[in-house]
């Protein structure tokens, strides 16, 4: 399937991150050596995507910054190796269009796709969203395993993974209407942050999506929540009510969530792990630091064993 064009929602005050944020967007806090959003970029790129659509909000130019590449800075104090990053940087750049839009009010996810509804109204075909907080590690990309699913079965796609049904309340999850094969799934319904003892199912909607452009005429019949807010999930709710046909796929891959703090600390050692340059020495560390914990917790063991005579 053809859908060339990504919404990337970037627009978020990133208030889990304070005080890093104050200054800095959230999507340019680095993951191991590289900005969380740099991986989903380099991500729908490989999934042969050409057009990248940034929903951004005022203090987000260093996202915008940092994918033009003539911005970089003074190339005269950049040495060799830099250099060879830069140039390897603008490489995989070359021949994407990146356009950004302002988002004025952060109101839902589903606001922030919405605004890029003048893009891709008039067209019949498929586009695709990404969400900077989740990273997904593995080959082929996570988007690239969508857009196969979307062409074989002609509909919507959205990536699924398994939570621990305490947490589902944190996720849109599906109902399945039936298992079409171990990770692929028709939805008969899509539910947002649903109860633990009302969710349907465990599977967790997360941040790929491959959706047809009759989502921006579903967001016309889309009400917003209590909270003012207009949820994607519910126009995708919509778009399958109206008799798109909607899938969800369990991607393979291993997915990072860089969208909370703990979260980011549990991928950057993750992440760090799958480096193919600092992955043998974090390895080594980490074993190094687990073989000096044990002799620390045996040692304070053996100094309270009680004496026997």
């Amino acid at each position: 399937m053809s859908a060339t064009r990504v919404v990337i929602p970037a627009a978020g005050f990133g208030t889990r991150f304070l005080p890093i944020t104050k200054s800095m967007p959230k999507e340019m806090i680095p993951l191991v050596d590289k900005p969380a959003i740099q991986y989903v970029v380099e991500e729908a790129i490989a999934s042969g995507v050409k057009e990248f659509v940034m929903v951004v909000s005022r203090e987000k130019k260093a996202i915008e910054d940092h994918f033009d590449i003539g911005h970089d800075g003074n190339n005269d104090l950049i040495n060799k190796d830099g250099q060879e990053i830069l140039n390897t940087f603008a490489k995989m750049l070359k021949g994407v269009q990146f356009t950004s839009i302002r988002q004025q009010e952060q109101l839902g996810l589903g606001h922030a796709v919405w605004m890029a509804r003048h893009l891709f109204r008039k067209e019949k075909g498929y586009f695709t969203v990404m969400l900077p907080d989740d990273v997904i590690l593995g080959s082929p990309p996570a988007l690239a395993q969508l857009l196969k699913i979307a062409a074989q079965e002609r509909g919507s796609v959205v990536a699924v993974k398994e939570v621990p049904i305490e947490e589902v309340s944190r996720y849109g999850v599906i109902d399945i209407k039936k298992q079409l094969s171990p990770n692929l799934f028709q939805v008969k319904e899509l539910i947002e942050k649903p109860q633990p003892s009302k969710a349907p199912s465990n599977l967790a909607i997360i941040g790929r999506y491959v959706l047809s452009t009759d989502l921006f005429d579903a967001f016309d019949e889309v009400s917003e929540g209590a909270s003012g807010e207009l949820q994607l999930t519910d126009a995708i709710q919509r778009l399958l009510c109206s008799g798109e046909r909607v899938f969800a796929y369990r991607v393979q891959g291993k997915v990072l969530d860089v969208g909370t703090k703990l979260g980011w600390i549990k991928s950057n050692i993750e992440a760090s792990l799958h480096h193919p340059v600092y992955g043998p020495y974090v390895r080594e560390f980490l074993e190094k630091m687990d073989v000096e914990q044990a002799l620390m917790r045996g040692m304070a063991a053996a100094k309270v064993q009680p004496r026997v005579r």
